[in-house]
């Protein structure tokens, strides 16, 4: 099978690639902006993976990439939730505009079926009551969700005008081997590079704010399931199915661990929703229980690839 991941050198591509690659058959492309963000996959040494550089921009020539391509992964974003607010026109531009433009080349290209990585975090917004299912309503309090829930639609629609198959995966927060320490994004694992270091972790508010936090190798497999499963259902929430509160996760790091943590309380942010965690019941009616990694093993599994490295 050919796969194209684009943007696939980032945390959820090269995990995804690890577990693809595992089968001889597959035939895996990657492509991403810059050279230097492949350098801990060409580490890994893997024969059936290809690296692309391209700038991933509305301009670039998505036919070559798309061609008899069976399945692309759409892991591209320029944003983040947390900043998304200061540059909405521009970041629309970034991401709908051009991931209007790879459905475009893949309707060309028919490709057999694209896989949306779509954000569970974002895309419903503050007013509803968790766990938050599928028909959830969608009213994003950031541009990231906006984006999100737009591409989501005109995934809808080429599949509507064209036939394009597509999945979308509205994941919960992942985290674990692979995902940068000193991002923004992933409290579980920056909180565990400081507490293993030493640093001041800094939280915003009271760390009363209740996520769903998702390890990667759960992550991944449900992915895959999604992806590679015979379901007519399009659109699959993935994440633990219960929410953790920041200041569990927090207290889970430090007994699993045995550290004291240095913890800095800041203001609290607009684009923080106060409580989000997913409902998997779709998922698990059509791939069976998904029975996640529980936090402190995660935590701890997390740990020991960060001292492996090091």
């Amino acid at each position: 099978m050919n796969i194209l991941l684009l943007g696939g050198a980032g945390f959820i591509g090269t995990n995804l690639l690890i577990q693809l690659s595992g089968n001889p058959l597959n035939r895996i492309t990657v492509v991403d902006r810059e050279s230097s963000f492949f350098t801990h996959i060409e580490e890994l040494g893997l024969s059936n993976v290809k690296t692309v550089v391209s700038k991933l921009s509305a301009d670039e020539n998505y036919d070559a990439l798309l061609v008899n391509q069976d399945v692309v992964y759409h892991l591209i974003s320029t944003s983040m939730p947390t900043n998304s607010n200061q540059r909405i026109p521009e970041e629309l531009k970034a991401n709908v505009l051009l991931s209007a433009t790879i459905l475009e080349a893949c309707a060309r290209q028919k490709v057999g079926k694209v896989a949306f990585i779509s954000s569970g975090g974002t895309v419903y917004g503050k007013e509803s009551s968790c766990p938050l299912s599928e028909e959830t309503p969608t009213n994003p309090i950031s541009s990231y969700g906006v984006q999100k829930i737009t591409i989501e639609k005109l995934l809808y629609l080429y599949n509507y005008m064209y036939g394009l198959d597509y999945r979308i995966i509205r994941l919960a927060n992942p985290y674990g081997p692979y995902q940068r320490p000193n991002g923004v994004l992933g409290a579980v694992t920056t909180f565990t590079w400081k507490a293993i270091h030493g640093e001041q972790i800094e939280v915003y508010g009271d760390g009363s704010v209740v996520r769903d936090f998702i390890f990667i190798d759960d992550a991944i497999r449900g992915i895959l399931n999604i992806v590679d499963g015979n379901t007519r259902e399009h659109v699959f929430n993935l994440g633990s199915g219960r929410g953790t509160s920041i200041r569990q996760v927090l207290e889970t790091i430090e007994k699993v661990l045995n550290v004291k943590l240095n913890v800095k309380y800041s203001k609290a942010r607009l684009v923080d929703v106060p409580v989000n965690y997913l409902d998997i019941s779709r998922y698990e009616a059509a791939f069976g229980p998904l029975r996640p990694v529980q936090l402190a093993e995660g935590i701890q599994r997390t740990a020991a690839f960060m001292r492996s490295r090091t």
